[in-house]
């Protein structure tokens, strides 16, 4: 057996597996999966020398505890928190080396809500539909890790990048996100349509990797009845009889019979994954590319 492993030691309120994910697979009901963030796993992974395609690990909201066989260069990036090898404070947002044996502590964040973690040859656990990925919705890809769950590196890449540090976007404060009209929009009131975009709302507690919830004003709908299920796309805004809008993440389902008001812009969407519960949220709307 390689020596090139990591022990999960403190897997963390939800630690997953995550790469660029599964696309091309909606028609079969596979959602793409994948990192919330995917700017902040492809930073980290370029900081220890990996293709922008390496397996991280996603942490969420207080971090996780790893042990490598072997010495490994790794980079935490995403949402700010502490980082210690051997109960040495280390670097945030730069390459690191942690030697063999030793405990690399990824602690909680101090704002946003999920970190990454890249090591030197990526995680290694076995490709499901082209992707490491852990997706909640289908079950595909791994478990979310728990104590004792041994995972896999790959094979030692180049050398880091050569930089002691990068900028990184900081979460959000306050969340911005430009829409565009949903193929159902003419399913809410006019009042519906204006107040999605002009009155505040809030990240619910409840948000998770299939969707940001939201607390705020109800979205009265100008149409009764059911819509049968159609095809849903990330970054849909889809309004449950709560009248609550859903931002749909990379783990949402493919299909859904609720109606879809707007559409979230993608490049927004890594903020939404950084965006803790009571954060302000205004949908901003913009023209059509």
């Amino acid at each position: 057996m390689s020596d090139r492993w990591l022990a999960v030691e403190r897997a963390g309120a939800l630690t997953t597996v995550q790469d660029l994910g599964r696309p091309g697979y909606a028609h079969l009901g596979v959602p793409r999966s994948g990192a919330l963030d995917p700017p902040a796993a492809a930073l980290v992974n370029r900081l220890v020398g990996n293709p922008p395609d390496a397996a991280v690990l996603e942490t969420t909201l207080d971090g996780c505890a790893v042990r490598a066989r072997s010495t490994v260069t790794v980079a935490v990036g995403g949402a700010p928190c502490p980082v210690a090898v051997g109960g040495r404070p280390a670097a945030w947002g730069a390459p690191v080396l942690v030697p063999a044996g030793e405990l690399l502590e990824v602690g909680a964040a101090t704002a946003g809500v999920r970190s990454y973690l890249a090591v030197s040859g990526g995680v290694a656990v076995e490709p499901v539909l082209g992707s490491r990925a852990t997706d909640l919705l289908s079950g595909l890809g791994p478990e979310p890790l728990s104590d004792g769950t041994v995972l896999p590196l790959g094979a030692s890449p180049g050398p880091p990048a050569r930089v002691d540090g990068v900028p990184q976007p900081r979460p959000p404060v306050h969340l911005v996100l430009r829409v565009t009209p949903g193929p159902r929009a003419d399913w809410f009131t006019d009042r519906a349509v204006r107040d999605l975009t002009t009155r505040a709302y809030r990240v619910s507690a409840a948000s998770n990797r299939i969707g940001l919830r939201t607390e705020g004003p109800g979205l009265e709908r100008a149409r009764t009845g059911e819509l049968p299920s159609e095809g849903m796309v990330l970054g849909a805004v889809q309004v449950p009889p709560d009248g609550r809008p859903v931002v749909f993440l990379a783990d949402h389902p493919t299909t859904g019979g609720y109606p879809v008001i707007a559409v979230v812009r993608a490049a927004d969407l890594p903020a939404a994954a950084q965006a803790v519960p009571g954060t302000t949220v205004r949908f901003v709307p913009v023209r059509r590319r």
